[in-house]
């Protein structure tokens, strides 16, 4: 399993998931139209901005009560010990057009995550305690609910869909108020440099358009001075 030096991450943080993602164009042409999610999701704590960590995916259901006996102790060791952290919570809700009928989330969980070494949660189920969570966890999901109604995990550790972003187990994961993507090992590196080099070009367009006078033929000659920095 991949694991990046502490200061990459920090560095990561710096930029929103949008910048990200523009920054994949670049580094990985390929991923232009897939590794991020393609729903909306909302976000309890906009304020606390941006959580760069690795995947700790699990699925969840919450409709009927589970078939066997559940082994919650299994699952929070995978989510101690099952690779680098720090780690975000990825959860994909099997209820179907269900999802969200119950909440694994809330009060308590995020304070067990949280010490745990989770940053906060991505999910395609519901969450709940929006005053109580942890302080500092934070959450992206389908939607807000009351009821944890019966809800269980049903595996953790293997491959995942949420909303419409495929997560592998140790994936490295980066997530605003806007969505989630996931950044390639071999590319984390390059992401950096890949959106300083997008904000300068970008940056002479937004600076002309700013100015008095502005028109289609400047637009034109800023988009030309754009294209020349590389």
């Amino acid at each position: 399993m991949s694991e990046h030096p502490a200061e990459l991450l920090e560095q990561l943080a710096t930029i929103d998931t949008p910048t990200v993602c523009n920054a994949l164009e670049v580094v990985a042409s390929h991923r232009r139209g897939f590794g991020y999610t393609v729903e909306p999701l909302v976000c309890t704590r906009p304020q606390l901005g941006v959580m760069v960590g690795y995947a700790r995916t699990a699925t969840i259901r919450a409709r009927h009560p589970a078939d066997r006996r559940n082994t919650p102790g299994d699952y929070y060791d995978y989510i101690d010990n099952g690779g680098p952290k720090p780690a975000i919570s990825v959860i994909q809700d099997l209820d179907g057009d269900s999802r969200g009928y119950g909440s694994f989330w809330g009060e308590v969980n995020s304070n067990i995550h949280k010490g745990l070494g989770c940053l906060g949660v991505i999910t395609d189920g519901s969450v709940r305690d929006l005053p109580d969570v942890a302080d500092g966890f934070q959450m992206l999901a389908d939607r807000v609910g009351p009821s944890h109604a019966f809800v269980h995990v049903v595996s953790f550790g293997a491959q995942i869909n949420v909303c419409g972003m495929t997560v592998m187990d140790g994936d490295l994961v980066h997530a605003d108020q806007h969505g989630a993507v996931v950044i390639p090992h071999d590319v984390a590196g390059k992401v950096m440099d890949a959106a300083a080099g997008i904000a300068r070009r970008e940056g002479v367009i937004i600076n002309a358009a700013k100015q008095p006078g502005f028109n289609i033929e400047k637009l034109r000659e800023a988009q030309g001075r754009s294209a020349e920095i590389h």
